[in-house]
């Protein structure tokens, strides 16, 4: 594999970050630190390690959050050098950078508070191995991002994949053009085909070896990620945008079959969806050390803790307030989702809520005491079912006894 990322570094590297860091303002630095702690105040002092950090990850971490003390470990020199150059062109004095596998992270010697790792792992001989070591370092109150493939989004990929091997198409800059050059002439219902047009970097020489031509490369449906997790010591929280896993979110709410799905357990409605839905190319969870109780990172809405949440609004979400169903006063959008049907149609009554999320209040102190709470409960909690919101409950107290954060978002 370091044969590989050697040549064939990646992502492709780009000269320019002001744009991603210019996007990175207070708002949105605490709207993901809420989302990865419900549960905990916003705090920007952490340690972050980006464990296979590619040519640009770790700066854009280090960028992103400029009062953490940010790690980057790759096995590629070359990435590692181009890593180093950003850092000396922005300045970044809180990031450090090392040539190092993950398996090895523990050779670093630290404890961190987020560990992002994305496209990585399912690229390691043994991803087990992987996933255990960056448990091993992360602090007892911590958050790790973990991205793998998903299998039935990239069966296009796959065939591909074993058409290279029967042609003995090797990852040399003539071979990988001359791939981009035959991959043009297939069939418009190929498989391929619209992985090509929702990510044409693939196209590129640097996407399109580390797609087609990686030599280790594997992929987990969603039971397989959840038992992933599990077998590594680590509790699943939640997914990085949620409503594709939901059946209550967009078309499946409205099909016949749509209060059986809503039956179900959290982890059997995930893996429903991702057969329904057909095309999810990679997931993204959000997991915790199972030695960790739940309750940092809960959100439930029986009782009268959900009161006390602050909604924090996600950055990427917009009202559209033109051309809109008969009754609604807008339609409510997560530009990060890919699934057209996932979008909320609000009325009048939910405007006048919607307009008090700010970041500040509590969702008693939008409400007052003389609104109507079973609308309010019901409106806040599909505004995070719907990636509108996340929430910050520092101010509430769990309710006692729950097994798992899952059971209360996904029905």
């Amino acid at each position: 594999m370091g044969a590989f990322y050697e040549s064939h570094p990646y992502p492709p590297s780009v000269d320019d970050l002001e744009g991603y860091a210019a996007r990175w303002d207070d708002a949105r630095r605490r709207a993901e630190a809420h989302l990865l702690w419900p549960g905990d105040p916003c705090r920007s002092e952490r340690r972050i390690l980006v464990a296979g950090c590619g040519t640009t990850q770790a700066a854009k971490y280090a960028l992103r959050w400029p009062k953490a003390q940010v790690t980057g470990i790759d096995l590629s020199a070359q990435s590692v050098a181009f890593t180093e150059q950003m850092k000396r062109k922005y300045g970044l004095a809180n990031l450090e950078v090392r040539q190092l596998p993950l398996e090895r992270a523990g050779d670093l010697g630290q404890r961190f508070d987020e560990i992002v790792c994305t496209g990585v792992l399912h690229h390691l001989p043994d991803p087990d191995a992987g996933l255990r070591a960056l448990r091993e370092v992360l602090e007892p109150r911590g958050a790790v991002q973990v991205m793998v493939y998903a299998p039935y989004g990239r069966v296009g990929i796959y065939m591909i994949q074993d058409y290279c091997r029967r042609l003995g198409v090797e990852p040399t800059a003539v071979e990988v053009l001359d791939l981009i050059e035959s991959l043009r002439a297939l069939p418009p219902d190929h498989p391929l085909v619209p992985p090509l047009r929702k990510a044409p970097d693939l196209l590129t020489r640097e996407g399109l070896a580390d797609a087609l031509l990686n030599p280790l490369d594997r992929s987990y449906s969603v039971p397989q990620l959840l038992e992933f997790l599990r077998r590594a010591g680590l509790r699943f929280g939640r997914w990085m945008r949620q409503a594709p896993y939901l059946p209550s979110c967009g078309g499946p709410a409205a099909t016949p079959h749509g209060p059986r799905l809503m039956r179900l357990p959290a982890e059997e409605q995930y893996a429903a969806m991702e057969l329904f839905r057909g095309t999810m190319m990679r997931h993204t969870a959000v997991a915790y050390r199972d030695d960790e109780p739940p309750n940092l990172d809960r959100i439930a809405f029986d009782g009268d803790a959900w009161l006390d949440y602050v909604p924090v609004g996600l950055p990427d979400t917009i009202a559209v307030r033109e051309k809109l169903p008969a009754g609604a006063a807008a339609v409510l959008i997560n530009r990060t989702h890919t699934y057209t049907d996932i979008y909320l149609a609000i009325d009048a009554e939910h405007d006048e809520l919607l307009a008090g999320v700010e970041g500040r209040r509590t969702i008693a102190e939008i409400v007052q005491p003389r609104g109507n709470h079973s609308l309010a409960r019901d409106f806040f909690q599909q505004l995070w079912r719907y990636d509108q919101v996340v929430f910050d409950t520092s101010r509430s107290v769990a309710p006692p006894g729950r097994s798992s954060p899952v059971d209360e978002g996904a029905g």
